[in-house]
C-alpha cells in the first residue's frame, strides 16, 4: 500500500466531534468528488466517488450522522489504469434532502432568486481554525495525494476550478508556517507544496499523526546519510589538498639535494625536510609530533615556507 493510501486511509479514522466540523469535512470532500445529476422536477442527485473503501465507509457514515440521511453505496470496477480497483458510489436523491445538503455545504446558492453552483470555497463554513482543519481533510480525501518520503517529498490537491484553488491555497497558507503554491496541469489547477517542513506540518493538521511519524523517521534518516556524506566529502577533499601540498614540498626537497644545496639547510630546516621526505603522505600536525621537540603545525608550516622558499633562489 503506498504511503498516501495509508495517509487516506489513517485520515478516515479521525471523526469530527463537533457539528460545525463535520459540515466541514463533508463539504471540502464533496467539493471534489461530488457530482450533480438532475433528477427531474428541476430536483438533484448527488453522486459522490472514491476508489478508497475505508473513505467511503468514513462520509457514509458522516454524512448519516450529520444530515441523518443514509446513502446508498454502490461498488463497480475503477475506470482508472489500476488493475482490480473498484470505485464505490455513495448516492444522495432527492428524497433524501440532497438539495439542503447541497445548500448547507455551500455548493448550490441563490444569487437574484436564481439557483446557481458555486466553484469555491464557502466562507461560512471554515471560519474557525478546527473548520478550516476539517475542510482540509476532506478535500484531501477527496482528491489529494502525499508521494513517499523516501522517494521525495510531494503534497498535492486537485482542483476543478482556478477559483477553488485560489482559496484553497489561501485557506492553506492561513495556517502559521504553511506556504503552498498553485500550477495548471492537463485543465486542472494543482495546489502543491514541496517543503517536507510543510508537508509534514500539513499531515498533522489534518490528522494523521502516525504518518507524521513515518515522514519524521526518513527525514532525520536522510539527514543523517547526507551529513556523513558531507563529512566523507570535507574529509576527501582535505586529504587531497594535503597529498597536494606534500608533493610541492617533496619536490622542492628534490630540488635542494639536487643541486647539493642540503647542507645550506639549517639544522631545523633539515630535520623538517629529512621527516618529510620519509614520510610523503603525513600532515603538517603529524610531521610536527615527529620533531624533538615536537613544533606545532602553525611552526612546522612556517619552517616548510623557508624550505621552499630556499629550493627557489637555487
Amino acid at each position: 500500500m503506498s504511503f498516501s493510501s495509508e495517509t487516506k486511509n489513517e485520515l478516515a479514522r479521525v471523526y469530527p466531534e463537533k457539528k460545525c466540523c463535520q459540515l466541514a469535512e463533508i463539504a471540502g470532500f464533496l467539493r471534489v468528488s461530488g457530482s450533480i445529476r438532475l433528477a427531474g422536477g428541476g430536483r438533484f442527485k448527488i453522486v459522490i466517488t472514491t476508489e478508497n473503501p475505508a473513505v467511503a465507509r468514513h462520509y457514509k457514515k458522516l454524512i448519516k450522522e450529520y444530515f441523518r440521511v443514509d446513502t446508498r453505496l454502490e461498488i463497480g470496477e475503477s475506470a482508472s489504469v489500476k488493475k482490480g480497483g473498484y470505485t464505490y458510489m455513495l448516492t444522495i436523491g432527492p428524497e433524501m434532502h440532497s438539495e439542503q445538503i447541497l445548500r448547507e455545504t455551500g455548493i448550490l446558492m441563490v444569487r437574484e432568486g436564481n439557483n446557481y453552483l458555486s466553484d469555491g470555497i464557502y466562507s461560512s463554513i471554515v471560519r474557525t481554525k478546527c473548520c478550516r482543519k476539517s475542510y482540509l481533510r476532506g478535500i484531501f480525501l477527496g482528491s489529494g495525494s502525499v508521494s513517499d518520503p523516501k522517494k521525495g517529498y510531494h503534497l498535492e490537491f486537485v482542483c476543478g476550478s482556478e477559483v477553488l484553488a485560489r482559496d484553497l491555497r489561501k485557506l492553506i497558507n492561513n495556517f502559521e508556517d504553511l506556504s503552498a503554491k498553485t500550477v495548471e496541469r492537463k485543465g486542472r489547477y494543482i495546489v502543491y507544496m514541496k517543503n517536507s517542513q510543510y508537508i509534514s506540518d500539513t499531515l498533522a493538521i489534518m490528522g494523521a499523526h502516525s504518518e507524521v511519524l513515518k515522514m519524521e523517521e526518513v527525514r532525520i534518516e536522510k539527514g543523517l546519510v547526507s551529513e556523513a556524506v558531507r563529512i566523507t566529502n570535507c574529509d576527501t577533499a582535505n586529504t587531497d589538498r594535503t597529498l597536494d601540498a606534500s608533493q610541492k614540498q617533496l619536490a622542492a626537497i628534490r630540488k635542494i639535494r639536487e643541486k647539493g644545496g642540503m647542507e645550506g639547510l639549517s639544522v631545523k630546516l633539515r630535520d623538517v625536510a629529512l621527516i618529510r621526505e620519509a614520510n610523503p603522505e603525513a600532515s603538517l600536525t603529524q610531521i610536527g609530533e615527529m620533531l624533538n621537540p615536537p613544533l606545532k603545525k602553525s611552526g612546522v608550516n612556517n619552517r616548510m615556507k623557508r624550505i621552499m622558499e630556499y629550493a627557489d633562489k637555487l
